[in-house]
């Protein structure tokens, strides 16, 4: 399980020109599932994401999580992030999981944050969506679950 993580001052995204999902400070996250991934990847990504301390505290340090700022966050799911562009010039995507296993771990992250007591907002899955976001700093990271260590 791939993310992209981006810390925002504000990110919506929209489907057929309807505003799906939208958050002020906090995180947008696109998330990508691979073959092969369970719920123990789903653990240590949710985890992962909502302790990640990437707000800065009084002193301007990077030290807070989007828990500790009481911010919120977008997750969009983006099998994209799982193309693989080493041949060729067009993406293979053999990689990414099956959409139906993707929706189930892309619904269990979101159920995962969510029950960190954080607000969390979503595109549609496997929608053509349009993400708008400011990205703050700008603060770009990318956790993958395959390289925990």
């Amino acid at each position: 399980m791939r993310a992209v993580i981006q810390r925002v001052s504000q990110a919506s995204v929209v489907v057929a020109k309807e505003t799906v999902g939208a958050i002020d400070q906090g995180l947008m996250v696109l998330l990508g599932v691979a073959k092969g991934d369970t719920s123990k990847d789903v653990v240590y990504l949710a985890d992962k994401t909502a302790s990640l301390r990437i707000f800065e505290d009084d002193n301007g340090k990077m030290n807070r999580s989007v828990k500790d700022i009481d911010g919120n966050i977008l997750v969009v799911s983006q099998f994209t992030l799982l193309g693989d562009c080493r041949k060729g010039r067009r993406p293979g995507f053999t990689d990414a999981a099956p959409p139906e296993l993707a929706d189930a771990l892309y619904q269990e992250y979101v159920d995962a944050l969510r029950s960190q007591g954080i607000t969390i907002a979503t595109g549609v899955f496997r929608a053509d969506m349009q993400v708008t976001l400011v990205n703050d700093g700008p603060v770009t990271l990318m956790l993958d679950s395959r390289k925990q260590f």
